[in-house]
Formats: structure tokens, C-alpha cells, sequence
């Protein structure tokens, strides 16, 4: 018996076309040539289907086989060097495997910045896509325009639905413990996505937050935008540690920003936390294993995926909720940079 599969070969298409061709799902442009090559293939193999009107969609789900699932991460470098959205990546394609889903391609938000790539990557027919960067507005309108079902891994978009966590109250939470120990001078190591200024972050807002709510100044000197870039702070620390003018403290938003940090300190023979302390954010892996072991806000990555690949399966599955926004709790591991 001839399978949708065998029709997309011969016809030269995806099986998402093909399903969407036999369906009369007319929310995708298919050429007549497409279609007309489609419905030849389906009558060479006698292929036999179950036709499911527009009306119907909303209560059945589409076939796995079907459904092209993508991947947008925010990195800045080499795609897969960031720990944080690899566990989240790792654990909804976990989750997207347990339903018969998988996720066919995997873009960064800097890449899709050229026309040529981005339009490539969404000429074929896809179906869902796990957003994890807060994209420019003409692209994400693009992409928003030829992709039926998005969730949103952390990102603005109030049009889809979002799993995230609170960036301003981690902030909070995190110069809180500092001012805590008794630090004045403290510093804020960070970055900001590419429709942003470090001022505008939600991490750096909650630094300041809690800095004024403490009555303490924020010295500009010490904000060090290092643009989510390891080389860039260690060499952004190893200039400020040439002024001879240092906080007693930093609130990094990030643990690979915080381990960078922290390097870069100890080539200067600045002890970690004797002269600085260190809180980084997110309480990846390789935080436990620091020297010092890194202090950090610890953010539930594995929840995030999951949660966000059930998002996703749900709208598949015929969702028309209005968009939702999940916000998972953080919590502050004490270890011993601060």
C-alpha cells in the first residue's frame, strides 16, 4: 500500500505539501504545477486518503510525518557553544520524539539576517517552529506570515505563545544577595538582543532596581555590555582590571559571562570572592565545577523545553487558546564565588 511518503518522492515535494494539497489547506501558496504533479503521483500509486476539511483541523491532529518543525536559537558564535539553549533544545526534542515529532532545521536569529538564507529556509511548507530569539520585526513578521503554529522560548512576541522566566526579578534577586553580603560596589556584566541597548535589558533594569531600592549608586564604569560574548568580556575584565578600579562584586546574567569573568580575574591574581565576588545566572552544568564553584540563579532549562515542545504539540494538535505565557520560578544556588 502506497504511503504519503511515496507520494512526496515521486512528486518531487514534502510530505507537508502533499498533505496539504490533499487536504485543500489554502493558507500556504501551492503553484497549480505543484499541485497538479501531486494529484498525477496520487493517482499513479492509488493512494488512498482520508480528507480532512479546514473546519475539522481545529479538533484533529496533524500527522507527525507531516509536520516540518524548526529551530531558532540566539547565539552569537559557533550555533552550538551556548550550554543554556542547548539543554532547552536538548529537552524539547526529547519531548517533540515522544509524540512521533522531530525538528527538520536549526537557524540563529543572526543567520536569518540574510534575505537570501531566510527565505530559503521557509520556501518549503513549515509547520511549527520553537522561537528562542526575540528576531527584528520585519523578519519575525516574515517568518510569522508562512508558519502556522510558533512558540516562543523567552521572547517579546505577545502574538504567540511564550515559556520563560522573570529576567527583571532573577536580577532582582541576584544584586539582593550581593547587597546582602554586605557589597556596595557593584558591577553589572551583560548583553542585550539585537532590537535592544544593554540599558533597555530586563536584567540590567532589575540590577538598577535593586541597586537604587538599596540606596546605592550604579557606577557606568562598571557595566560592561560584553554582547553575550566570552572573548569579548575577558578582554572587556582585563581592561577594567588595568584601571586599578574595581567593584567588590558583580551580578553577570549569564554563567558562561560569569566564568569568563572570573578567568579573567584570576590572570590578574584577583582572588574570587576575596576581592570580587561573582553571582552569575542560570546554573549551567559546568557552574558546579568552577574554581570557586560558581554562586548562580538557577533557571529550570529542561522545564522550559518540554513545557515549550508541549506548546507546541497542542497547537498542532487543533489549540485555538489565545496565546499563553508560562513563567517558571528561579532559584538562587549558593556556592562559593560569592
Amino acid at each position: 500500500m502506497s504511503t504519503i511518503r511515496d507520494v512526496a518522492k515521486l512528486a518531487n515535494v514534502s510530505t507537508a505539501t502533499v498533505s496539504r494539497i490533499l487536504n485543500q489547506d489554502t493558507r500556504h501558496k501551492i503553484t497549480e504545477e505543484t499541485r497538479a504533479r501531486v494529484m498525477a503521483a496520487v493517482r499513479e500509486l492509488d493512494y488512498h486518503f482520508q480528507s480532512r476539511s479546514l473546519s475539522r483541523r481545529s479538533t484533529e491532529q496533524l500527522d507527525p510525518a507531516c509536520t516540518k518543525i524548526g529551530c531558532i536559537l540566539s547565539v552569537t558564535k559557533k550555533k552550538y557553544n551556548d550550554p543554556y539553549f542547548m539543554t532547552i533544545l536538548s529537552s524539547a526534542e526529547e519531548q517533540l520524539r515522544s509524540k512521533g515529532y522531530s525538528i527538520s532545521f536549526i537557524r540563529t536569529g543572526k543567520e536569518l539576517v540574510d534575505r537570501n538564507l531566510l527565505v530559503s529556509t521557509f520556501e518549503e511548507d513549515v509547520t511549527g517552529l520553537l522561537l528562542m530569539d526575540t528576531l527584528d520585526q520585519e523578519i519575525y513578521d516574515y517568518i510569522r506570515s508562512r508558519v502556522p503554529y510558533i512558540v516562543g522560548v523567552d521572547t517579546r512576541m505577545e502574538d504567540i505563545d511564550n515559556v520563560a522566566y522573570n529576567h527583571h526579578q532573577v536580577a532582582i534577586h541576584g544584586t539582593e544577595y550581593l547587597i546582602s553580603l554586605g557589597h556596595s560596589k557593584i558591577g553589572y556584566i551583560g548583553g542585550s538582543s539585537e532590537s535592544e541597548t544593554i540599558l533597555q535589558s530586563f536584567r540590567y533594569q532589575g540590577f538598577t532596581m535593586a541597586m537604587q531600592g538599596a540606596g546605592l549608586p550604579v557606577n557606568p564604569n562598571w557595566v560592561i555590555n560584553c554582547e553575550w560574548d566570552e572573548e569579548l568580556c575577558a578582554e572587556k575584565i582585563h581592561e577594567l582590571c588595568l584601571t586599578g578600579d574595581l567593584p567588590t562584586a558583580f551580578f553577570v546574567g549569564s554563567d558562561l559571562m560569569a566564568i569568563a569573568t572570573m578567568n579573567a580575574l584570576a590572570k590578574h591574581q584577583i582572588s574570587v570572592p576575596g576581592q570580587v565576588a561573582i553571582v552569575g545566572m542560570s546554573d549551567i552544568e559546568m557552574a558546579r565545577f568552577t574554581t570557586p564553584s560558581l554562586t548562580t540563579l538557577q533557571v529550570p532549562k529542561e522545564q522550559i523545553g518540554i513545557i515549550a515542545a508541549n506548546m507546541l504539540i497542542e497547537r498542532l494538535n487543533g489549540s485555538t487558546l489565545l496565546p499563553q505565557r508560562v513563567t517558571l520560578p528561579s532559584v538562587l544556588i549558593k556556592r562559593d564565588s560569592a
